[in-house]
């Protein structure tokens, strides 16, 4: 197995980990253990993102592009992401506006993974797709969106200021169009090869 697999199967390794220590809200009494789990969140969190940015890089400068890396890589990818959303609403679970908010930009994701997978897979005999900018930004912009998520109460913490929660928001907000943009493109894309008579 080559390096940018094995990165690859280390960032799904390492999603456990970080829902773990993103959602883990046991002990908002002790200020000091909540800020040790969630610096720890933010470290693991940025690490297992970079290893996205590397294995890609490192497939296509050693030419070590496989079919298993093409298949694993966006898993890898969304199961990073949603797995994030959800710990961030288990965290939050007694917030309701941010559990709704949370909850419906979570849905617009699941809903364009569920939509563009499915249309690779119905039109794959007979055109691919190359993912375009809209893709990449809206990759880069959820995993900006999870980091400011985590950083946010932190700074607060420290600061004794309330930002209630507004650069989540519209970070959250900002990915969560991307994600139905770049979703638009793609069925863009693939509709002349779709026929809706069969």
């Amino acid at each position: 197995m080559n390096l940018p697999n094995k990165l690859t199967i280390l960032r799904i390794i390492l999603v456990p980990f970080c829902m773990f220590f993103i959602a883990f809200n046991f002990c908002q009494d002790n200020a000091t253990l909540h800020l040790i789990f969630s610096i720890v969140a933010l470290v693991l969190f940025s690490l297992t993102s970079l290893t996205d940015m590397l294995d890609g890089k490192i497939a296509r400068k050693r030419n070590l592009v496989t079919d298993f890396g093409k298949f694993l890589d966006p898993v890898a990818d969304k199961l990073l992401i949603i797995g994030s959303y959800l710990a961030l609403l288990v965290k939050h679970a007694d917030d309701k506006f941010y559990l709704t908010f949370m909850f419906w930009c979570l849905f617009i994701i699941l809903f364009r993974e569920l939509a563009v997978t499915s249309l690779r897979m119905i039109v794959s005999s007979k055109v691919v797709i190359a993912a375009d900018i809209m893709g990449k930004i809206k990759t880069v912009s959820q995993m900006v969106a999870v980091i400011v998520a985590i950083v946010e109460p932190v700074f607060c913490s420290l600061t004794g200021l309330n930002t209630f929660n507004i650069a989540t928001y519209v970070l959250v907000g900002i990915s969560a169009v991307a994600t139905l943009v770049s979703g638009l493109n793609y069925f863009k894309a693939y509709w002349p090869y779709i026929n809706p008579s069969k």
